[in-house]
């Protein structure tokens, strides 16, 4: 808002006191806002923490008991094993809202499975079959966890990021040049003031004279 442009009349300077109420208190919404979706980060980045190792110690143990179950029942075994599931894992996606930020709520079912619905039966299973199935059964529902949890948290990341460039935006450059304009027009205004006093005067003096 270049100083030039402005207009110093009373009602601008009433319309400006309003801009600047206005964003004054839109900057002290939004900066509590920004406040608390840090909160809610920093509380979803402590459950990541523990949602990312707890995922990384299921990856090793799926990929261990792979390999067991390779060399007790043989590749061709476990892969018989692994055709005859019969139901695979349902998800369901819904929403929920965190400070006014839609973030995912999913649903698993169907993921852990008993020996029936893995399909091979009891006679064409074995221990090592079964944890494998068991373990990546374990895997699958910590992925689909985590999964939920790191796209929270990258939704609210987002809207952190945005609502400080909006606190910035009010704080370093609205706020201040709304507030430069007021002081302008009222210092303009004083000083047409005091040139029409001054006027009056002359016009007084001469009349008298």
């Amino acid at each position: 808002m270049a100083l030039r442009d402005i207009k110093p009349t009373r009602s601008e300077l009433i319309n400006l006191k309003k801009k600047i109420q206005l964003s004054q208190r839109g900057y002290k919404i939004l900066k509590m806002k920004r406040d608390g979706l840090i909160m809610e980060f920093f509380k979803i980045l402590s459950e990541a923490k523990d949602s990312r190792g707890e995922l990384l110690k299921r990856y090793e143990h799926a990929v261990e008991m792979m390999a067991v179950a390779n060399t007790v029942e043989g590749a061709i075994g476990v892969k018989a094993a692994a055709f005859s599931v019969k139901e695979t894992p349902e998800i369901t996606l819904k929403s929920k809202n965190i400070m006014g930020v839609v973030v995912p709520d999913i649903e698993a079912s169907k993921v852990k499975k008993s020996l029936a619905d893995r399909g091979y039966g009891v006679l064409g299973s074995s221990p090592v079959i079964d944890e494998t199935a068991s373990a990546f059964e374990d895997l699958v529902e910590a992925i689909i966890e985590s999964a939920e949890i790191e796209t929270t948290m990258k939704r609210l990341l987002d809207e952190i990021e945005k609502t400080k460039r909006r606190v910035n935006a009010l704080e370093f450059k609205v706020i201040p040049e709304l507030t430069a304009a007021r002081d302008f027009i009222k210092m303009r205004l004083d000083e047409m003031e005091r040139e029409e006093l001054f006027r009056m005067k002359k016009i007084k003096a001469r009349s008298t004279a």
